[in-house]
């Protein structure tokens, strides 16, 4: 509906912001300086001053929107249309060429034939995006007017994450965990890392960059074990890794940083938020292949007019109107996934050479081929052997293998509390293998005698310490004997295999969003020219988020709907920690396990009994400072300051 703003007239018919909004502004290139020119909030200042709402330019009753893909981004991107553009949820179509909704947030399954759930999401408190967005959104269990985000803090606020089994080795044993073994000029290297400019590192790998000192310490284990970070992949994509939870840092070494949902990201997500949107007459339409869309472009622009699809084996062609739209999501990271389960090893029969080919990929590359403003697709889906790891879904009945969980865990997993609070990782295992046990049930249908536990290794392509195979190579069963040899229990794998249902997945592009890039191999959310296309997902370029994240998915579908219908509403940046000195004094002190930071006692001695002194972290050598000259100077410094504050 047209909104009548007349009553404001003489404001906005005079304003140089309104219909010309930034709607993404950048916070690594804004001078924060204010100014009467500065009416909007600086890039990244969060808080609900940002949660005006928007004025459409115009009135969208009759705008029809189309959204290829029913993943996070895509229900996002509707959401965002309906809550701020004011867009009829019944003039909103979703089309997807699976047969059920939720793109990779999934979750199925039952005790009697198995669970499955290819993969699974760590979560922040910082994700604006997402937690604006859902504590909108009806709750899964609580009534009314509680949201999924109530649902979330009542759940996280009274149990606290953590891990007590970060590290395991040797059968079974933890293995010390509080350090991060980082050489100084390894410590060195990641500040120097965090001063580069993005554009700097356009192509470059983490080998690249990084000593073998760094790669072989506890530090990168834990990083690359919780983000499924290769040597190969992105170098740029760790610096924006590094800048997004510059604040979590020290909370990665026993997961006291991160906040999980009570149950899979399927029924905790997908389910809450498709009820919302079909409750506002939002249709889906499932096994519907989008193949191409129709653009015209002249020196105009470019302009959607058509969508090919494919829908029970018949082509038919959507017309898309001068005042419809069209949202994709481009790329996919779990595209073509082959299964398996305890007798068969998942059938993967795809090579470099006939990469990409299916649905989700090849419409983005017909995409490209129109205009460089598309990207490069072949960038991330044409190293199979780079971008690919495999993980399994662990269905439990009580066996020897759950009473050696139980010792991992923080609580009982029966007890519906934190569990192992996250990935332990084996690191004397040649496929660095890591398994978890999420808070019990993991699963709405799940019976109470029944664990859920997901199991992935990042060097799967490596030969295993107790079966001589790479884990693609293996059965179910065979994975649990190498996960069982680990924990100390491979003598009674008998009796974890009866009481125990393996169903395991190759993803082939899993971590494809993390290969080496450059600018312009990934299009902009809203490519240039064009005036009712925009993209989202996980392989769209955004100012500083990162990716393999729920809330960068929204993100993109936020600035799409914001940017499409031009609305007078941002979407802030990311969380601005990395610019907060507390933040970044607790992670140099962190990265140096606690140990004194250069300069940190002239530091203390400085903010001794003021206002600040709070903002340094206690470590046990306080008390063991040595005087220097340097020191008697600062002393006198200090004396000095103090008789100018009298």
């Amino acid at each position: 509906m047209k909104i009548d703003t007349s009553k404001f007239s003489k404001i906005l018919d005079n304003s140089k912001q309104y219909k010309h909004t930034q709607h993404e502004p950048d916070s690594s290139k804004e001078v924060q300086v204010n100014s009467d020119d500065k009416t909007m909030p600086f890039s990244d200042q969060i808080g609900n001053y940002q949660r005006n709402k928007g004025i459409p330019s115009q009135s969208y009753d009759k705008s029809k929107v189309y959204i290829v893909g029913t993943g996070i981004a895509g229900m996002s991107a509707a959401y965002y249309l309906i809550r701020d553009g004011r867009i009829p949820g019944e003039n909103i179509t979703f089309l997807d060429q699976l047969g059920v909704d939720g793109g990779s947030l999934d979750g199925t399954g039952n005790a009697e034939d198995g669970f499955i759930i290819r993969g699974g999401r760590e979560m922040d408190m910082t994700y604006e995006n997402l937690w604006d967005m859902f504590q909108d959104i009806p709750a899964l269990e609580l009534p009314k007017p509680f949201s999924v985000l109530d649902e979330y803090r009542l759940v996280n606020d009274n149990d606290p994450n953590y891990s007590k089994a970060r590290l395991i080795h040797k059968q079974g044993q933890i293995s010390d965990f509080s350090k991060f073994g980082l050489e100084k000029k390894d410590q060195l290297a990641i500040v120097k890392l965090l001063l580069k400019k993005k554009e700097e590192l356009d192509d470059l790998s983490i080998k690249d960059y990084f000593s073998e000192s760094f790669l072989n310490s506890n530090f990168w284990i834990f990083w690359r074990t919780m983000f499924a970070f290769e040597n190969w992949h992105s170098l740029l994509e760790c610096k924006l890794y590094m800048h997004r939870f510059l604040h979590a840092i020290d909370g990665m070494k026993d997961f006291s940083c991160l906040v999980f949902p009570k149950y899979n990201q399927y029924d905790t997500y997908v389910t809450p938020l498709r009820k919302f949107l079909q409750s506002k007459g939002v249709k889906i339409e499932l096994n519907t292949i989008v193949r191409d869309l129709d653009i015209h472009i002249d020196t105009e622009g470019k302009v959607v007019e058509g969508i090919f699809a494919e829908r029970k084996g018949k082509e038919l062609k959507i017309a898309v109107g001068k005042d419809d739209y069209v949202i994709v999501t481009t790329g996919s990271m779990t595209e073509d996934t082959s299964y398996g389960n305890n007798e068969k090893v998942p059938e993967f029969a795809f090579d470099n050479s006939r990469s990409g080919q299916s649905a989700g990929w090849q419409l983005w590359k017909n995409l490209a081929a129109k205009s460089e403003v598309f990207g490069k697709p072949e960038k991330f889906c044409s190293t199979i052997e780079k971008s690919s790891w495999e993980s399994a879904t662990l269905t439990c009945k009580p066996s020897a293998f759950v009473d050696k969980v139980k010792e991992l865990c923080v609580n009982d997993p029966y007890s519906g509390r934190t569990a192992t609070g996250g990935i332990i990782t084996i690191t004397d295992s040649n496929w660095l293998m890591s398994f978890t046990c999420n808070r019990q049930p993991h699963f709405l249908n799940q019976p109470e005698d029944v664990l859920v536990l997901w199991v992935y290794s990042l060097f799967m392509n490596k030969e295993g310490n107790y079966i001589k195979k790479t884990m693609p190579q293996c059965t179910g069963n065979e994975i649990l004997a190498e996960l069982c040899y680990h924990l100390g229990i491979v003598d009674q794998l008998d009796n974890v295999v009866k009481n125990t249902i393996v169903h395991t997945s190759f993803m082939p592009y899993i971590t494809s969003m993390f290969m080496p890039r450059a600018r312009g191999d990934r299009p902009r959310v809203v490519p240039e020219g064009c005036t009712n296309l925009g993209l989202v997902g996980q392989f769209v370029e955004t100012n500083n988020d990162i990716v393999f994240t729920m809330e960068s998915s929204v993100r993109t579908a936020r600035i799409a709907v914001y940017e499409l219908l031009n609305l007078n509403k941002q979407v802030p940046d990311i969380n601005p920690l990395q610019y907060d000195i507390r933040q970044l004094l607790k992670a140099a002190q962190s990265l140096n396990d606690y140990q004194p930071i250069t300069g940190e006692w002239i530091l203390r001695k400085f903010l001794k009994g003021t206002y600040f002194e709070h903002i340094l972290v206690d470590n046990e050598d306080d008390s063991k400072e040595h005087e220097s000259f340097i020191s008697e100077q600062v002393d006198r410094f200090i004396d000095w300051i103090k008789e100018l504050r009298k």
